[in-house]
């Protein structure tokens, strides 16, 4: 999740948001304030209350307009947050069912589809938990749904391309040796195009992940005309080149 959490869900192509969005900040999000840190450039660490502003360890002196720029950017982000978790755990749905429709079509043994459903639900319950519980960008460093993709396929695919090896093995002793062939093609083209497929299937949050937009928009707006203690404008958030 970057930008914010928001880009994260976007940027596993072939995902995009509609208002190109980004930020070289990491956020953390706290009851009583936000946290944004980067490596560089200054300044690195901004601490935003409700209605207060410190970078690199100074307080940063707000007239009445721009505490209330910082108490709206505080409560519009916060508002943003529980949206960008339903996109992601829609996400998480979309690649479990992609995974079961794939697996649908493989000769796959009774032992080996229970297998495959019971590391579905364990995985699927942990990244739900994950999204629910993280308060930080940095839980979802890189890309966020290209890791959910991964994720599953490094996990589920062994047991299925194991299962259809063994198949093929089994038909190459018995003589059938195109069943063995064609076994052996099946396992080959899940181990590389597992993932693919699944980011394929992401396409259908797209409006889901557009609609974020005003939102991302209007935190890019309410940054404007505030500046860090040196007074260099800040710069939490760029979106369409604001």
């Amino acid at each position: 999740m970057s930008t914010f959490a928001a880009t994260g869900v976007a940027t596993a192509a072939p995902l995009t948001l509609r208002c190109p969005a980004s930020s070289s900040y990491d956020l953390t999000v706290q009851p009583d304030r936000l946290v944004f840190d980067r490596t560089g450039p200054a300044p690195t660490r901004v601490v935003m209350g409700r209605s207060s502003l410190v970078t690199d360890g100074t307080p940063v002196a707000l007239n009445a307009e721009d505490q209330d720029r910082v108490a709206l950017f505080d409560r519009d982000l916060r508002a943003l947050l529980p949206r960008v978790r339903r996109v992601a755990g829609h996400g998480v749905d979309v690649a479990v069912q992609a995974i079961r429709d794939e697996a649908s079509g493989l000769s796959l043994a009774p032992a080996t589809r229970q297998l495959l459903d019971q590391h579905l639900a364990t995985d699927a319950d942990a990244l739900h938990q994950r999204i629910d519980t993280s308060q930080s960008t940095r839980d979802w460093q890189g890309d966020a749904v290209r890791q959910l993709g991964d994720q599953f396929a490094a996990d589920l695919g062994p047991i299925v391309a194991g299962d259809l090896g063994q198949q093929a093995l089994q038909a190459a002793m018995n003589g059938d040796l195109d069943t063995a062939s064609r076994l052996r093609d099946q396992a080959a083209d899940l181990a590389t195009t597992l993932q693919p497929r699944i980011a394929s299937r992401l396409k259908v949050l797209q409006p889901q992940i557009d609609a974020l937009c005003p939102s991302i928009e209007r935190l890019a707006g309410l940054q404007q005309g505030l500046r860090d203690a040196q007074g260099r404008p800040l710069q939490l958030l760029d979106a369409a080149g604001r």
